[in-house]
């Protein structure tokens, strides 16, 4: 899940069951008439991601039809009572199984702390349910794999935060590169970073910390233009052993600086930075250097700003604004629901969400160890054919505030 704190805003045939109809039909079809009812959404974790990120994109998909909040659980009611008396949930779920378990629920939503992901979409997805669950998808290679096969075998979509992959400009940029824009890639940069949380002492310890938190977007944003990963180098550190949350002192356990070195193979490699020791930035998110251009990403991959491009054969910047700024990082949501609506598989991959798993879990090992990590894993990106934008719109654009 993204820091709201910095106010931001192997493919596999599977089936899915239709909300409404109760009908499995081939992951692999395109759009089709489905269902036109709501689908019926329970939330897990009533932190301050569901209540400043995801309950407002959900209030506008019910307000449109296409989406019920059926109830949510947390930890406890009394944690979670201001929120949902501000967003009028009225059903509470003692527990996340009872939720997982209710009849009235098509789609588990996951936003609880890091290490329990795994354990609770794993647990929805037996129950029959559809699942997204926030970053990172699981914490170990063997959680992962199981929340795969269980996909797999219940035929049910599973959806993994980060949903970067699918805002105009990274549709855009990939499309520019495979075209060949800028030639061949050779070399490629990524950042993101902050100065880090202060909510709450779990972002310090094992099983959290910066790479599962922020350069899993970076990760994630690299390997859905360059593709699959095959090696990993790492360099990490303690920057700042001690940190105050919450008013106290508490001591760091995880890495919370980090450098990490992706090997793609055929001599194209990337550097990603990314920490909770960055306190400003002023430079692209995402730049890929060709054998002809360069391409780079203004703003952050989870908040576009548009991007430019230079090809020697022009010999100038050729700069893009943002085609779309309403885009959300939480627009994952909406298209999972669309897609268990139009019965169209999601073109977030779980198989991707698993790749970037390894990747992060090789990088804490190399950082740690000063090896190099082969990555086993691959995948291949889904994009489906409607999904092109139209470059040059930003002139259209008036007030970037309005959607």
């Amino acid at each position: 899940m993204a820091n709201l704190g910095r106010q931001k805003r192997a493919t596999t045939s599977r089936s899915a069951e239709s909300a409404g109809t109760g009908k499995v039909v081939s992951g692999r079809q395109t759009r089709s008439l489905g269902s036109t009812r709501p689908v019926r959404v329970g939330v897990v974790g009533c932190g301050n991601v569901m209540d400043g990120a995801y309950m407002p994109l959900l209030r506008k998909l019910q307000f449109k039809g296409v989406a019920e909040i059926v109830g949510a659980s947390h930890t406890s009611r009394s944690g979670c009572q201001n929120i949902l008396k501000k967003w009028s949930i009225t059903r509470y779920f003692s527990s996340y199984q009872e939720l997982c378990q209710s009849p009235q629920v098509d789609l588990v939503v996951v936003l609880t702390s890091m290490e329990r992901h795994a354990e609770i979409a794993r647990n929805a997805l037996l129950a029959g349910k559809h699942v997204l669950v926030e970053k990172p998808m699981a914490t170990s290679i063997d959680e992962g794999q199981e929340l795969l096969v269980t996909a797999n075998r219940k035929g049910k979509y599973l959806v993994c935060a980060p949903f970067v992959t699918l805002s105009p400009t990274s549709r855009i940029i990939r499309k520019r590169v495979r075209a060949g824009a800028i030639g061949k890639v050779c070399l490629a940069r990524a950042r993101y970073g902050w100065s880090g949380p202060d909510w709450a002492d779990w972002f310090y310890r094992p099983g959290a910390g910066p790479i599962f938190d922020l350069a899993v977007y970076s990760i994630t944003s690299l390997t859905g233009i360059l593709g699959a990963a095959k090696r990993v180098m790492a360099m990490t550190g303690i920057a700042q052993p001690v940190r105050r949350v919450r008013g106290k002192r508490i001591k760091v356990e995880v890495e919370d600086s980090v450098q990490i070195l992706l090997d793609f193979g055929g001599s194209v490699s990337a550097v990603i930075t990314s920490g909770f020791t960055m306190q400003k930035y002023r430079c692209p998110a995402i730049e890929l250097y060709g054998t002809d251009g360069t391409i780079q990403m203004l703003g952050d991959d989870w908040a576009p700003e548009g991007y430019e491009l230079w090809q020697n054969s022009i010999a100038a910047w050729q700069s893009y604004y943002e085609t779309d700024p309403h885009w959300q990082w939480t627009s994952g949501l909406e298209h999972l629901i669309d897609c268990i609506r139009t019965r169209r598989r999601p073109e977030v991959e779980p198989e991707h969400a698993f790749h970037v798993l390894e990747v992060m879990l090789a990088a804490q090992k190399a950082g740690r160890t000063g090896c190099a990590e082969q990555i086993k894993s691959s995948f291949s990106h889904s994009e489906s054919e409607d999904g092109d934008v139209e470059p040059g719109v930003g002139h259209r654009i008036h007030d970037r505030r309005r959607e």
